[in-house]
């Protein structure tokens, strides 16, 4: 990429409690699908990276998963994801909703604060809040950390996003970019694809399951005449989990695999036929060895 002169280039960590909508925005941001958006929280496990380029800077979003306390291996791995996603931004993206802070999200903005970055208070749903009460909003998280920027949006609707971009590239740091501007996140193709599949179990699914499943990509090929053959694996940790994805007369997994196709299809921009499958792995998110297995846990050896 050919570099450019005064250019700008740089990180940008969105942290904020599950359901805040850190993805949603980061898929607003860069004007494409890249993080599963679901009702569920801790719908995200890993950081996705979506780019965002203009003729004078480039934007690198990580998305990361929802700050929490673990209950296992899995969700472990996602807390220090998190971590170390904070000390790889340039700038970090603090994302509330409209209302008072609570005393997690204090202890969150104080955390943020000892890492001494350059920090936006994002305060996300705007567009369901009257605005005389966001004032005094922005007065009270004033008194908790002094914000470089306090940006309120609505991921959702799109609303003040041109401002939050504008402020972003203000603070970001001379650099040439960082990836080629043609394309939208650092993601192979099947990692996405994985999501989109998992995005629908979580959709179509009750309870347990939407926690206890992972999804493997097998198998990609081109097929002849055009479009794509992609196998993938729905891992699950019970027997009986098994068959509440599957179905009966297999209508579940039908469901799901239709959904994720038409999906996929719109992601990849031509035709797949989409062949899934679902299998049992016991306990695989308390199992280092079934975490590496699926994905997960790759700087454990």
């Amino acid at each position: 990429m050919e570099e450019k002169k005064d250019f700008k280039s740089g990180y940008v960590a969105v942290v904020g409690f599950p359901n805040v909508g850190k993805s949603t925005l980061i898929n607003r941001l860069v004007g494409a699908k890249l993080a599963i958006v679901t009702p569920k929280p801790q719908t995200t496990r890993e950081t996705i990276r979506g780019i965002f380029t203009t003729d004078t800077a480039q934007i690198i979003f990580l998305d990361t998963a929802g700050l929490h306390r673990p209950k296992d291996q899995l969700g472990e791995f996602m807390l220090q994801a998190t971590r170390a996603t904070l000390q790889e931004a340039d700038i970090i993206y603090i994302m509330v909703e409209p209302a008072k802070p609570r005393p997690h999200e204090i202890d969150l903005i104080r955390q943020v604060k000892n890492v001494q970055k350059t920090t936006f208070l994002i305060i996300n749903k705007v567009d369901r809040v009257k605005k005389d009460m966001l004032l005094p909003l922005i007065d009270t998280y004033k008194d908790i950390m002094p914000f470089d920027e306090i940006v309120p949006v609505s991921a959702q609707e799109g609303d003040n996003i041109d401002r939050l971009i504008e402020a972003t590239v203000d603070y970001l740091p001379a650099a040439p970019a960082y990836y080629p501007e043609d394309i939208l996140s650092d993601q192979i193709e099947r990692g996405f694809i994985s999501e989109f599949i998992r995005e629908k179990v979580y959709l179509n699914t009750k309870d347990e399951i939407p926690y206890s499943s992972a999804v493997i990509i097998d198998d990609m090929e081109e097929r002849t005449g055009g479009g794509a053959y992609i196998a993938a694996t729905i891992f699950v940790e019970k027997d009986s989990q098994k068959g509440i994805v599957i179905g009966k007369g297999g209508k579940m997994i039908k469901r799901i695999g239709e959904q994720a196709r038409r999906e996929i299809e719109k992601f990849l921009g031509y035709s797949v036929y989409l062949d899934m499958h679902v299998k049992v792995e016991k306990k695989w998110r308390d199992n280092k060895g079934s975490l590496k297995k699926l994905g997960y846990a790759k700087g454990e050896h």
